[in-house]
């Protein structure tokens, strides 16, 4: 397979949405699929054009996670798969930090199962929309491999003890309960997860780039540190955000009641 072939891209209106396509094995994160997503956001990243950024799953699932097959064939390595184990998570781990770093909103688009690594994705995209029959685990702990790194992520957008009992117990989540832990934003109708992704995709795009980024890149800062650090970063972003020729612009739109004209700088 190409990348080509297990990543589509398609934009619209500043929106690009990226969708996994390899139903034939549940858009496991393959290293050719980690390969693909990572050159595509970095594409997207540099792309002036595209403000919001949409991942989506074709079939019956967003992903189920790692190449279970695949990881089992490197077992035959000369190095019985020592370096191939290597490679996959430290690219797994980029993709999933790149996501965290990229200048623009990621929004995840959930139908069926995010599971493992699947669920990681989820958990590490700034928003996630899921139908109502979307349903989540973090199961390695069943197979004998447990979900450490997805608990990175999973365990930044949910609280610890909820992390801890998806990966010590294994067991399915279903959507609303993921709203409810906050690893999904909102709940939808079957079949329309994308649909609803995408319009949300399109009210984010349709706010200033450069104020969207700057604020996106302040948050990933700050929510980690100390009360007084994340203050630090949040005034230097603020005080950044007013320099800004879209600040002046939008609160200039607002005191003239009018509709503000964005130039994203």
């Amino acid at each position: 397979m190409s990348q080509t072939s297990i990543l589509r891209r398609a934009d619209q209106e500043g929106v690009a949405t990226l969708t996994l396509s390899a139903p034939g094995n549940r858009n496991a994160l393959s290293l050719l699929m980690i390969d693909s997503l990572i050159v595509a956001l970095t594409e997207i990243d540099r792309d002036p054009a595209i403000h919001v950024v949409v991942i989506a799953g074709e079939g019956p699932a967003l992903s189920a996670g790692h190449d279970l097959k695949e990881i089992q064939g490197h077992r035959n390595d000369e190095d019985r798969g020592a370096a191939y184990f290597e490679k996959l998570m430290l690219r797994c781990a980029e993709l999933m930090r790149g996501i965290t770093e990229l200048t623009k909103p990621v929004i995840a688009a959930v139908e069926g199962v995010a599971t493992a690594a699947g669920c990681q994705l989820v958990a590490a995209c700034d928003l996630a929309i899921a139908g109502e029959a979307a349903r989540f685990a973090l199961p390695g702990v069943n197979i004998g491999l447990f979900c450490s790194t997805p608990l990175v992520a999973v365990g930044r957008a949910v609280s610890r003890k909820a992390a801890m009992e998806m990966a010590l117990t294994g067991d399915m989540i279903d959507a609303g309960r993921a709203e409810r832990l906050g690893l999904v934003n909102r709940v939808v109708p079957e079949g329309r997860a994308l649909a609803e992704a995408q319009a949300l995709a399109a009210r984010i795009a349709a706010r200033s780039g450069a104020v969207v980024a700057l604020g996106k890149r302040a948050f990933q800062r700050q929510i980690e540190t100390s009360l007084a650090e994340a203050y630090r970063i949040a005034s230097e972003a603020m005080i950044e955000n007013l320099a800004l020729a879209d600040s002046a612009e939008g609160i200039a739109a607002f005191v003239e009641k009018r509709a503000p004209v964005w130039s994203d700088r």
